[in-house]
């Protein structure tokens, strides 16, 4: 189909832009960072279409629509993701949490009214994000370098490398028709910028050198969530 065709397009475009990049690494560069040049550049694109276009587009959002719409938003796509979340926990070998993840999407989906409302969370279902990204490194495969994507922002080789097992395995990546889909996609996008505004405006106003700022706190947070908050992985 049109869809499934355009889908592995677009996965392929990731991955050939990954190897791509790989290849591009410059000694003397910034540790960790080998690609910052092409980092800073995407960057600076990225950043101008949140200032021109995103990120007005969030506030509106945020001022304009009750807070009950809003959180029913946030859970209606963060209900989409718990069920990957549980087969990452799972093929991590955390079976407890990975059953846990499947229980709340089985709730959510059918008590919750198709996850608008998080009766999971009341009952006392702990909610896990977990991507194939963290599941790889948690069996040990490195990071690599830091890698700034387009329009999607920080990243590393490893995680946008599993990209696209992370999109195939989002349900509204199969939502038709297209319009609702791409519609759908844009609100998604609007409410988790929404989400950040006030942050977002602390860091605009405190980092000197925001790409860095942005950079060292991904790099670091992500590091915590492939081994829950441990330094390495438990033996």
């Amino acid at each position: 189909t049109n869809k499934t065709n355009k889908f592995q397009l677009r996965s392929i475009a990731i991955a050939a832009s990954i190897l791509m990049l790989a290849g591009c690494a410059t000694k003397g560069s910034t540790p960790g960072d080998p690609l910052e040049g092409y980092n800073r550049a995407v960057f600076k694109f990225n950043d101008t279409v949140d200032r021109v276009a995103l990120k007005p587009a969030a506030t509106v959002y945020k001022r304009a629509l009750p807070s009950f719409v809003q959180t029913g938003v946030n859970n209606f796509f963060g209900n989409l993701t718990d069920a990957w979340s549980g087969a990452n926990n799972l093929m991590q070998g955390k079976g407890a949490a990975g059953m846990t993840d499947f229980t709340r999407f089985t709730l959510n989906s059918t008590l919750g009214l198709a996850g608008l409302l998080d009766i999971a969370s009341e009952a006392g279902l702990q909610k896990h994000n977990e991507d194939f990204g963290q599941t790889l490194g948690y069996w040990g495969m490195p990071s690599g370098p830091y890698f700034v994507l387009p329009l999607l922002g920080p990243s590393t080789i490893r995680d946008s490398a599993a990209l696209p097992l992370d999109m195939a395995a989002d349900p509204w990546t199969y939502v038709d028709p297209t319009s609702t889909r791409n519609w759908g996609t844009a609100l998604r996008i609007v409410d988790k910028r929404a989400e950040i505004l006030d942050a977002s405006s602390l860091v605009e106003d405190a980092a000197l050198d925001r790409y860095v700022f942005i950079r060292d706190g991904y790099l670091q947070r992500r590091q915590s969530q492939v081994f829950d908050g441990e330094t390495s992985r438990k033996p």
